[in-house]
């Protein structure tokens, strides 16, 4: 089975962590992160070892925009790209007719590239620097296709990953910013659906 969807990619960054060398009003627990949304296509594959039990592989990109909150309002962090394959086994029922529910739980390697400090100034602060390191993490799912013939349907999808990365970054070239950054998407997906 393949989908072709379009996916929302919805971070819940609650407890992310910033320290800032030197400067404890600007770190946790009075500043944290924003990540921006993004909804981008998304193509997966599902295979069938038997007419219940199946594996889901998820191919797609987003690109997002990383910002302050609390003390660091308003401050420009950078962006970065995610490559976040996900891999989940999943149980289908199918008793319901056309309607075929599912839901699975797997793994998560998400890997962070063209990361791009802004180099935007507020207040005399500006990010010079900006690393995020590669992640796994876990992933359940629940969705379902509604079959309209042997082979078309329609599918929607949810995910939740749990991603974590610690990052570093450098302000004005000299002060040194750490922290883990949750991520920790939501992935809701509707498109099509092709039954071999």
């Amino acid at each position: 089975m393949i989908r072709l969807r379009v996916l929302g990619v919805l971070p819940d960054t609650a407890g992310s962590s910033v320290s800032v060398a030197g400067a404890p009003s600007l770190s946790s627990p009075s500043s944290g992160l924003s990540i921006s949304d993004q909804a981008v296509p998304e193509l997966d594959i599902t295979y069938f070892f038997t007419k219940n039990v199946a594996a889901e592989l998820i191919l797609g990109v987003t690109s997002h925009h990383i910002s302050g909150n609390g003390a660091l309002t308003g401050l420009d962090i950078g962006k970065a790209w995610l490559l976040p394959p996900t891999l989940t086994l999943q149980y289908h029922f199918t008793d319901f007719g056309a309607l075929k529910p599912y839901i699975g739980a797997g793994i998560n390697y998400t890997a962070f590239f063209n990361q791009s400090a802004a180099n935007t100034s507020l207040a005399g602060l500006a990010v010079t620097d900006l690393h995020i390191s590669n992640q796994f993490g876990a992933a359940v799912q629940f969705g379902f296709d509604y079959m309209l013939d042997r082979h078309w349907g329609l599918n929607f999808d949810v995910k939740k990953l749990w991603l974590r990365p610690e990052y570093s970054a450098t302000v004005n070239n000299a002060i040194a910013v750490t922290g883990r950054a949750n991520i920790d998407p939501w992935l809701v997906s509707g498109g099509v659906t092709y039954k071999f």
